[in-house]
């Protein structure tokens, strides 16, 4: 019923920098911080993906730069003692990388990013090699789109599908990115599944539904019925 979902592909950045396994310390540090990114990732000679370096990685070098690391650290942190002594992406970076294909949808790309916590993804094909990036502010770029085009989707979508012969015409009102629908349907068990729909359409903030059933006819009482 839906129209194809906008994918990752549709919204990462396709100029990506990233860095040999070889690269140093220092190097690292002045490609964060000419790009200004939190990470970078980690390819092979095939541009394959194999790792991530982030900001968190490199810490612990500045962390424990003036004192050993205590018994605490070293029972519960193992990862910072083996990058106390890192020198390269190679040994710094996290492994194996948290990727995402292009043609994920943004849903799965935000449900990876939330699991394993990190703010950006790189984006490979098929073979692992490195095609782009996606951030989570590219995840929002979604929410850019215009009201217009929000009810135009929800209209085509949603609304004619579900409701081609109602009482009185659904109306499909959107402002800021929140869907009201208005009207009246003959088969009120289809609302629901309308408010599910109309809420999975990109660049949904909210729905709300103003959506009715037919009349209700009074019931009469039959004594009290004037049969004259």
């Amino acid at each position: 019923m839906h129209s194809t979902p906008r994918l990752v592909g549709d919204v990462m950045t396709h100029t990506v920098v990233a860095l040999g396994s070889t690269a140093t310390f220092k190097d690292i540090v002045k490609a964060m911080r000419r790009w200004q990114v939190s990470a970078l990732p980690v390819v092979d000679d095939g541009h394959r993906v194999v790792g991530v370096v982030s900001e968190a990685d490199l810490l612990p070098k500045e962390e424990f730069r003036a004192h050993d690391p205590d018994a605490d650290v070293r029972l519960h942190r193992p990862e910072a003692l083996a990058r106390i002594q890192a020198r390269t992406a190679g040994e710094l970076m996290t492994a194996p990388a948290v990727t995402v294909d292009a043609d994920a949808s943004l849903a799965r790309a935000a449900r990876i990013m939330a699991r394993h916590q990190v703010k950006r993804l790189p984006v490979v094909d098929g073979s692992g090699v490195l095609t782009g990036i996606v951030s989570r502010t590219d995840l929002l770029k979604v929410f850019l789109r215009t009201d217009a085009d929000i009810a135009e989707e929800v209209r085509r979508e949603v609304v004619e599908p579900l409701f081609p012969d109602p009482l009185e015409p659904v109306r499909v009102d959107v402002r800021d990115g929140v869907v009201t629908l208005a009207g009246r349907v003959w088969d009120t068990g289809l609302v629901p599944i309308a408010v599910r729909l109309a809420r999975a359409v990109e660049g949904v903030v909210d729905v709300d539904s103003a959506l009715t059933g037919p009349p209700r006819r009074p019931v009469l009482d039959p004594d009290l019925v004037d049969d004259t």
